[in-house]
């Protein structure tokens, strides 16, 4: 597994890196055990989470599954903004939630640091200076190693920079994100607001919420369990696909392309979007290990120049919000 640095903080990551939206819960643990022991064979030692999946429950299967691997052996990243309870103080970007938050988070991720905490949205409700100033102290207690965010936009991203750099603190090391094949979007601004600030970019999403599998049909109901079969929370993005004849035409294509690449549509989505230098690393969702292992061909794809414009003539289309 080839590793790429996070922008200018010094870390470096592997090129795939073991997403736990979905996937990790307690109710769910031998899977996550059997996901994270899977991942580090494969030289995976990358985690990214959120204090919001599950509820803190996806932390604590994290944990677990963790547990046995030297702390030094891993990077791990988890994220701060969305509710998490009904208290009207329990969300956002306030000083004093990212101070709760991060404790909270800790113990249940059984450490005494994160490698990267992330803004999962922007906050518009509270002073970017007080947001900026919080994770700055944050970093220098060593609770953080580094600090990023997650879809922000890139005057967001030139904006914190330059309040971390009047206050005097660090600034974002990284953004989080959704790439894919068929939304494109971040190639506009995020990707040269990263190169010229210095930051990493950790990009989710890669096979457009399971839509560039090529499990669903454009006729007939989602295959079950599937996201497409729970559309809120699980599959919400999926909207925007399972009823577009285009997104649909597209996917086709793409499986085309694969299958004259000698490749699975999955490995060329996720070769795809490796082929740009602008990605640090991509997060990877698998709900089995076998899903995880075949996934890993990825990285192997050698993407040719008459590749790249096989894809881009299949994948040409509007932006889809998935």
């Amino acid at each position: 597994m080839k590793r790429r640095p996070l922008g200018n903080s010094g870390m470096d990551l592997p090129e795939l890196t073991l997403g736990t939206w979905l996937t990790f819960s307690t109710a769910h643990q031998d899977t996550a055990n059997a996901l994270v022991a899977a991942a580090f064979d494969a030289g995976i030692d990358a985690f990214d989470t959120a204090d919001v999946y599950g509820i803190g429950d996806g932390e604590r299967a994290l944990a677990t599954a963790l547990r046995g691997h030297p702390r030094e052996t891993y990077f791990i990243a988890s994220k701060v903004f969305f509710p998490m309870s009904d208290a009207p103080e329990d969300r956002g970007l306030s000083r004093a939630h990212i101070l709760d938050s991060i404790d909270r988070s800790l113990g249940r991720l059984e450490t005494d640091h994160l490698d990267l905490y992330q803004c999962h949205r922007f906050d518009p409700d509270i002073p970017l200076e007080e947001t900026v100033q919080t994770l700055g102290e944050l970093v220098l207690e060593g609770k953080i190693r580094a600090w990023g965010t997650s879809v922000w936009s890139a005057g967001e991203l030139r904006q914190a920079t330059e309040v971390a750099e009047s206050l005097g603190v660090a600034g974002p090391s990284s953004e989080q994100p959704r790439y894919n094949l068929l939304c494109q979007e971040p190639e506009d601004e995020i990707f040269p607001a990263c190169s010229d600030l210095g930051l990493g970019t950790l990009t989710w999403s890669p096979l457009a919420q399971g839509f560039l599998t090529g499990k669903y049909q454009e006729k007939g109901p989602p295959p079950g369990r599937s996201r497409g079969s729970n559309l809120n929370p699980q599959g919400v993005f999926l909207i925007n696909a399972l009823d577009s004849a285009e997104a649909f035409g597209r996917v086709r294509a793409l499986a085309a392309v694969a299958t004259e690449a000698g490749i699975t549509l999955p490995c060329l989505a996720l070769a795809w979007c490796l082929r740009r230098k602008d990605v640090t690393t991509v997060l990877l969702g698998a709900s089995r290990v076998e899903q995880l292992v075949a996934n890993l061909e990825a990285v192997e794809v050698d993407w040719t120049p008459e590749l790249e414009n096989a894809v881009s003539a299949a994948a040409a289309g509007p932006h889809i919000d998935l």
